[in-house]
């Protein structure tokens, strides 16, 4: 089935904001009293809510799960000041899919206020046709926030395909019946990322568009329309 509808975890996706994240949780674990976290245990959590991260990362403290998940939040909030840059070619290739009729949309671990924050940052607020963030529903690798995005947009899973940067994106891909494209830049090497069988790994984000060309040439050059 031809793909019509791109789905995107933002962080470490589109965003190259992996650095950020690793040096405020270890910032949000010294605030409260925590050991700091390395920085590859705090990769291996990006893509959960934060709740399910504070969870993975401090399973001997669940008494300082609200208490690091409010430190990280503020630290993130005072330093995020600056827009976290885009990957080079993110805003290039969205303006061709959006003019190519894709649908687009964003599926992220983060909160809403924190992803209203950065999509204002960029100028990208109304941008996207659907987005879902962890704090208004189930957590990835659980389904249900692409099961929402698609029942939003009125597609089935098999003209979607979901991209992302850690093994939650591929897994939450494969629970809700959907292709899955990893992307080897972000928070998890490509070994991590392959061993989970993506339809494909691309090493920089300008990889996506040549595959996507391919995708459709192999549907017999169906055209899409946007909606």
């Amino acid at each position: 089935m031809s793909i019509d509808t791109l789905i995107f975890d933002w962080d470490g996706t589109l965003a190259d904001s992996i650095g950020h994240i690793v040096s405020t949780m270890q910032s949000a674990a010294v605030a409260v009293g925590l050991p700091v976290p390395s920085d590859e245990a705090v990769k291996g959590i990006i893509g959960l809510g934060l709740p399910e991260a504070a969870a993975v990362l401090f399973p001997q403290r669940p008494d300082l799960a609200v208490p690091v998940v409010d430190a990280y939040r503020d630290i993130y909030l005072s330093d995020d000041q600056q827009a976290v840059p885009l990957f080079a070619g993110v805003r290039q290739a969205l303006d061709d899919w959006r003019e190519q009729g894709y649908l687009l949309a964003v599926a992220t671990g983060k909160g809403r206020r924190g992803l209203s924050r950065v999509l204002g940052q960029h100028d990208l607020l109304d941008y996207f046709d659907a987005t879902r963030c962890a704090d208004e529903t189930v957590s990835k690798p659980d389904p249900a926030m692409l099961h929402q995005i698609l029942r939003e947009l009125g597609r089935g899973s098999g003209a979607a395909v979901m991209v992302g940067d850690s093994s939650f994106d591929i897994q939450m891909a494969h629970n809700a019946g959907m292709r899955a494209v990893a992307v080897s830049y972000g928070a998890q090497s490509r070994d991590q990322l392959e061993r989970l069988t993506p339809v494909a790994c691309m090493d920089r984000f300008v990889e996506l568009a040549p595959w996507l060309s391919g995708q459709r040439a192999d549907s017999r050059g169906i055209g899409l329309e946007r909606v």
